[in-house]
């Protein structure tokens, strides 16, 4: 069985082209980092940047337990992770066979997450929110964004539409050659 990690930045479009992908491949399963609870899960990601920005604070062994758990059951070919990291985490880094981290820009994927999270915010919860990215949240992206852009194999533009970014990511994991 592959494993592939695809990743982005938040509302970079992780979810919606891991589930596309899923569907175009045989016997292809998928797990998503947000549908867990992980002990040591970041709240204040200000604080965190300020005290070093170890990934290592999240306890994935949920995710871990998942990934063992679908390994043993035989019925996969490929795992697809809905996964931040790249190689980054060491408890989940020797699984991986391939990480691909689609490149979104900021402020596509920041338009994103107002559009998706916030469609029932007032204007001044809008507001507080943008004062929050410019001012804590922002740093905090792009670390991300850098960390997982250098710490991955193949590096997909996030600015593409949906069709060509899921075009590009399954022919990477069919023909990739990893």
């Amino acid at each position: 069985m592959k494993i592939i990690a695809i990743g982005a930045v938040t509302a970079g479009g992780k979810t919606t082209v891991v589930r596309a992908v899923r569907e175009r491949l045989p016997r292809a399963a998928s797990l998503h980092f947000d549908d867990y609870t992980f002990a040591g899960e970041v709240e204040d990601f200000g604080k965190w940047m300020s005290e070093g920005a170890d990934v290592h604070v999240w306890d994935l062994s949920p995710l871990k337990a998942d990934i063992e758990r679908i390994r043993r059951s035989g019925a996969c070919d490929y795992l697809l992770l809905d996964y931040p990291f790249a190689y980054g985490h060491r408890m989940i880094r020797d699984d991986l066979d391939c990480c691909i981290f689609i490149d979104t820009p900021l402020d596509i994927a920041m338009a994103r997450r107002v559009l998706r999270d916030m469609q029932d915010a007032s204007a001044e919860e809008i507001r507080r929110e943008m004062e929050t990215y410019l001012h804590a949240a922002r740093p905090a992206y792009v670390h991300m964004q850098d960390a997982q852009r250098t710490g991955t194999d193949y590096v997909i533009d996030g600015a593409k539409d949906l069709e060509t970014v899921v075009n590009e990511v399954t022919d990477l994991i069919l023909h990739g050659g990893f």
